[in-house]
């Protein structure tokens, strides 16, 4: 399981010209589900993303976590964080998992981060989302599990 983590100030989310999903500030996180990954990692990466402290305190110091600034997440679904580069140019998705087993870990994952306590919005599983991103930093940390 590998997450793209980044520090946005506004996101928004669209499938079809239909806005779907939008945060006013906080991050959003480009998770991909790997061949193999399990529900208990599902709560692993949760707490990780929602205990990372990328935002700044009082001090301009990396010190608060996105539950500290009562920020939002958006969480996107990205098979394509698993493609293969590393023979020829056209990139192999082999270590995705099947979207069937690969939603199920998505959507666990929102809910374990609803449990912590975080407002999260999603994405659609396997559509094709157009992304606006207004990045704060830029701020980007990848965490694979």
């Amino acid at each position: 399981m590998k997450a793209v983590i980044q520090r946005v100030k506004r996101t928004a989310l669209s499938v079809g010209g239909s806005l779907i999903s939008e945060i006013p500030f906080g991050l959003a996180v480009y998770l991909g589900i790997k061949c193999g990954d399990t529900e208990d990692m599902t709560g692993v990466m949760a707490g990780k993303i929602s205990r990372l402290r990328i935002f700044e305190d009082a001090d301009g110091k990396m010190n608060l976590s996105v539950k500290d600034v009562k920020g939002e997440i958006l969480l996107i679904s990205q098979f394509t964080l698993y493609g293969d580069c590393s023979h020829g140019n056209r990139p192999s998705f082999t270590e995705a998992e099947r979207p069937e087993a690969a939603e199920k870990l998505y959507i666990s994952t929102a809910e374990k981060l609803r449990e912590l306590g975080l407002t999260v919005k999603t994405g659609v599983f396997g559509a094709d989302m157009k992304i606006e991103q207004y990045n704060d930093g830029p701020v980007t940390v990848i965490y694979e599990i």
